[in-house]
């Protein structure tokens, strides 16, 4: 490849980055959240004070958050529930991820210090908040991952999942441009989708219809 070819290619990448960077990347790294949702700080951004990379990705849920919490509390490796998002992408890393459709009940009672996945390479609850906030953490990695339940009138709950991440440097940036942040959106944007499906249809399992007549 001569020079001018080079050179082509270089102005081209840079094209393809400065779009990216100005149209794409914030509906990437913030799909579905409000401004008020981004600048609002949740619990566990302290630990990683100075993190590179935030994300802050929301869905709608049309249920209570005690239908949606416990598909967070039981997120992880089979036995467990699995993640919700495209199992075979999860497995080709050898997650062992199952995304299961009912409630287990013996994975709903999560404390802090608990391990989902792996000893040394699962995730690390640093605090927890039934039906309020689920704060995970990847102590090797530098990264936290938050989920907290907002309520909102007529039986409905914003999900939001907030990661955070702590790094530098261009290879770094780089990295995250080119297929972190993308992928990732692909990921949690079928994850929450999939937590929205199964809280709603709890919802309608466990709301009892009122019988006209019936007595009081």
């Amino acid at each position: 490849m001569n020079t001018r070819k080079l050179l082509c290619a270089a102005l081209a990448a840079a094209a393809a980055t400065a779009t990216y960077i100005r149209f794409l990347r914030p509906g990437v790294l913030d799909w579905g959240a409000t401004p008020a949702e981004r600048a609002r700080p949740m619990p566990g951004d302290e630990i990683i004070p100075d993190a590179a990379l935030q994300t802050t990705r929301v869905i709608a849920i049309d249920a209570p958050p005690h239908c949606v919490w416990p598909w967070l509390a039981q997120m992880g490796p089979s036995p467990r529930g699995g993640a919700y998002t495209y199992d075979w992408v999860e497995n080709l890393f050898g997650l062992n991820m199952h995304s299961v459709d009912r409630v287990l009940p013996e994975f709903q009672h999560l404390e802090v210090g608990d391990v989902i996945g792996k000893e040394g390479a699962g995730l690390t609850v640093h605090l927890v908040e039934p039906q309020w906030y689920l704060v995970l953490e990847w102590p090797r990695t530098s990264a936290t991952w938050t989920f907290g339940l907002y309520p909102e009138k007529g039986n409905r709950t914003r999900l939001v999942s907030r990661n955070r991440l702590h790094g530098s440097g261009p290879f770094f940036r780089l990295v995250m441009f080119a297929f972190m942040e993308p992928g990732s959106l692909v990921m949690e944007r079928k994850m929450l989708l999939g937590i929205k499906e199964r809280a709603e249809r709890l919802y309608s399992e466990r709301e009892e219809p009122v019988l006209v007549g019936s007595a009081r």
